[in-house]
């Protein structure tokens, strides 16, 4: 009793605290008063109050960012609304986002990555837009399917309560039905927490998919009109990205467009607070104003998003023109935000600027048409060439251009890509679907095999460097994937027993699984930190048949991971080859640009990085390059010891814990 006396007056003293200083604090202090409150619980005798939560009224209400495109789609408002949350978070602040694809899709799933970009998944199993992805990378979050809201969802969602007579026999219509479930979920998914510390994030950055005036979008806009006017001005922000084109006779940056984009806005109810302007080059001092008249914007709240080198640039390019303090001056957050700390971005920025050394790397692919089609994996090999200090070139081959039937139809074309191929450092092979360039993707792998070129393949990657051993290795001429011949006397990829043939969405092998090592004395292993498993994410309804795999392994081919049933193969190599690595799972998904995917990273090493003798003849010490963000030095290590984590680069080594001997690479 006297202990449940005591936490209580305990925690009225801290409601009490954290009001009062709430009302007094300075408003340039950094810390917020939930902070400090957390702090005078830890300098009291009561253990208890380490469950302590605000109640609601002093709980601080989410703020929230939206985004919306005028003019044109295509104009990087995935970017701009990554950059926002990354400054933000730079302020000290936490972030959440939404996506919105108002599109009739329940999700991405079955989408051609033609029309719309890779598919990204997420480690629930979601099947989501490729910004998304663009979110974790920048925000450094792992988001859930919930994140990302389409029309699809809301409908169905909404069709399955008018079904359980949710509505009491109301007339079901788009206001206020669907748009009271788009409010619901956003308030409610924004409080979920994606950075894996415990309560709500303070910002949510929504992104509204599409241009403004798509009669797709109007259930959503109508929405977010509501929801303004309930969070009040305070909690709601509204940046407009849109296009400034230049004429290429005039010469004169036009802003007629963005004008329109902001009347039709504004005439939907809603009136941005920012622009953002994309263009080529930087806005002239005439056009800001101009727009500033006409879109009755303030011209300190007009920012210019121009072309640059690379992607990083963009939260720097909106820290330099003050972007921060027009979004916390709107969201009220002045108080408790600190002046953003972007040093790792200038950092990765300028590096890559200024990187010379190149590794040429061959993409065999499906979808090379798109470069969206790829984009995770584009980022993964960025994210490790930054760690090396090398700079991606990266060479896409139409897989269906190496085969020997384009050698008559379309000779050029297939002699260019071979040349390609043979000049390329490292081979590699990502996911795709269908048998579509199978047979170039095949001859690209036994290239890599028996040349001795570094090789990863990823997903259908992996199973294309089964199919292919099979063939050369083990004399199976007809050995092939069930998905590509269901004939074939020698299926060595087969159709997962717990798949559908009926239904496509949603029901493939997805999201985050567990992989366990069974050779701990691997490449990947090593790589992995010698942990006894990894978690990545998943995207396949074929596997390689475990019939096959006795035999397999007998002539040298080793799957060295598998999952916890023991019967899915994971990982494979060939240990009497550099590096040839195939993985059933997608290391893309989770690689980050302070945290590169320890794959990625090993498959540049192989290629690129040369590494001192490791012979029993010298075994005083071996000399690595390590490829620190900036110039590159040089260590001298013991052979005998353990390479210290301090030692690696610390982008490869705050993901995967790495502690691996010199001869690992």
């Amino acid at each position: 009793m006297y202990k449940n006396a005591l936490l209580s007056k305990s925690l009225s003293a801290v409601h009490s605290f954290e009001s009062i200083f709430t009302k007094i604090k300075p408003r340039n202090c950094s810390f917020p008063a939930r902070t400090l409150t957390r702090t005078l619980c830890l300098h009291t005798n009561t253990q208890d109050l380490s469950s302590y939560h605000p109640t609601q009224s002093q709980q601080r209400e989410m703020k929230y960012v939206l985004v919306t495109g005028g003019v044109v789609s295509g104009l990087g408002k995935g970017v701009t609304a990554s950059s926002i949350g990354v400054v933000l978070k730079a302020c000290g602040l936490r972030v959440t986002s939404i996506k919105i694809d108002p599109y009739l899709n329940t999700d991405a799933g079955t989408m051609s990555p033609f029309e719309h970009g890779e598919v990204f998944v997420l480690d629930d199993g979601g099947e989501v837009d490729l910004d998304l992805g663009n979110y974790e990378r920048f925000l450094d979050v792992t988001l859930t399917k919930d994140n990302n809201i389409t029309t699809g969802k809301i409908f169905q969602s909404v069709i399955e309560k008018e079904r359980k007579g949710d509505y009491l026999g109301k007339t079901v219509q788009v206001v206020p039905h669907i748009t009271d479930a788009i409010k619901d979920w956003i308030e409610s998914v924004s409080a979920i927490p994606v950075d894996g510390k415990d309560g709500p994030a303070d910002v949510c950055v929504i992104e509204l998919g599409g241009t403004v005036g798509d009669i797709e979008s109007m259930p959503f806009i109508e929405a977010l009109r509501q929801l303004s006017f309930s969070v009040g001005q305070d909690n709601f922000c509204l940046v407009h990205v849109s296009l400034i084109p230049v004429l290429g006779v005039v010469g004169e940056q036009k802003t007629k467009p963005t004008q329109h984009s902001v009347r039709e806005l504004r005439a939907l109810g809603l009136t941005p607070h920012l622009l953002a302007c994309r263009s080529a080059q930087p806005l002239l001092e005439n056009t800001k104003e101009k727009l500033s008249q006409f879109c009755h914007v303030p011209a300190a709240n007009i920012l210019n998003i121009h072309d640059v080198p690379n992607i990083w640039h963009v939260p720097l390019l909106l820290r330099n023109q003050n972007a921060h303090d027009a979004i916390l001056n709107q969201l009220n957050l002045l108080s408790i935000a600190m002046p953003p700390a972007l040093q790792d971005w200038t950092m990765m920025a300028e590096t890559y600027d200024n990187l010379t050394n190149s590794v040429r790397i061959a993409m065999v692919g499906k979808y090379v048409g798109l470069t969206d089609s790829y984009l995770s994996v584009v980022k993964a090999l960025l994210h490790a060439c930054i760690a090396c200090s090398l700079k991606p070139s990266i060479d896409w081959i139409a897989a269906s251009d190496l085969e020997e039937d384009s050698a008559k139809s379309t000779p050029e074309a297939h002699a260019a890509a071979w040349e390609t191929l043979k000049n390329a450092a490292c081979i590699l092979v990502p996911g795709g679907f269908g048998d579509r360039g199978v047979r170039g993707m095949i001859l690209a792998a036994k290239y890599a095999r028996e040349n001795s070129i570094p090789y990863l393949g990823i997903c259908l990657g992996m199973q294309i460097a089964v199919i292919e051993f099979a063939r050369s290795v083990l004399g199976l001429e007809r050995a092939d994937s069930s998905e590509f011949d269901t004939d074939t006397p020698n299926p060595v990829v087969i159709f997962m027993p717990e798949g559908s043939r009926t239904h496509m969405g949603s029901t493939m092998r997805l999201g985050s699984r567990r992989t366990l090592f069974q050779t701990p004395d691997c490449i990947t292993a090593k790589l992995y930190g010698n942990t006894q498993y990894v978690e990545e994410r998943h995207r396949h309804r074929y596997e390689v048949n475990p019939e096959v795999i006795e035999v397999l392994e007998e002539k040298g081919l080793k799957f060295v991971g598998k999952d916890e049933t023991g019967k899915r193969m994971e990982i494979l190599e060939l240990p009497t080859h550099p590096f040839y690595v195939g993985v059933q799972f997608h290391p893309e998904f989770k690689s980050r640009p302070r945290r590169p995917s320890a794959l990625f990273f090993r498959f540049y090493t192989g290629s690129n990085w040369k590494v001192g003798s490791t012979s029993q003849e010298s075994s005083k010490w071996s000399l690595i390059w390590l490829g620190l963000p900036g110039p590159a030095h040089k260590t001298i290590l013991n052979r005998n010891s353990l390479m210290a984590l301090d030692l690696l680069p610390p982008l490869v080594a705050d993901r995967h814990r790495l502690l691996a001997t010199p001869d690992l690479f």
